[in-house]
């Protein structure tokens, strides 16, 4: 089977969405505020190892490699890509279902805004954050777009 990059941008978001929940409202007040680590690099398995937890693989294609994880911080997506280009690409197309994204170098982790602000203080990375008309609870109703930089 030939795996394209709407489908798996589609197959990304659905999961996200199924993780974050529509309309889940985060309680991201001071999780994982303290300073944010230098940006890990490496593979979907160093990466899911520096946050605990055990990948289930649901994509392994030359482009992508997409695990289910889950750890005391609560359940993600984590991605890694082959280039910044690919990422950039399923990123663009992944927000646009809503959901909260910690985004490092050719890397995605993908979850509730509290858990992907709780994996930062382990993965270092720039969080971002999807479609506003997804994200009934997000900052972007609420006026207060995070203030640490540009969304993108």
């Amino acid at each position: 089977m030939r795996v394209t990059r709407p489908m798996l941008a589609l197959t990304g978001a659905v999961v996200a969405l199924a993780l974050t929940g529509c309309g889940s409202g985060g309680e991201g007040q001071g999780d994982g505020e303290g300073k944010v680590p230098v940006t890990a690099t490496g593979s979907l398995e160093r990466l899911a190892a520096e946050v605990k937890c055990k990948p289930n693989v649901q994509t392994d294609a030359d482009e992508i490699r997409q695990a289910l994880c889950g750890n005391g911080d609560g359940k993600f997506v984590l991605a890694t890509f082959a280039t910044d280009r690919g990422q950039r690409e399923w990123l663009n197309g992944a927000k646009d279902y809503g959901g909260y994204y910690l985004v490092g170098r050719k890397w995605v982790a993908v979850g509730q805004e509290k858990t992907v602000t709780r994996l930062r203080s382990a993965l270092g990375g720039t969080l971002e954050e999807g479609s506003e008309h997804m994200n009934p609870g997000g900052s972007h109703n609420r006026g207060d777009h995070g203030g640490d930089g540009p969304h993108g």
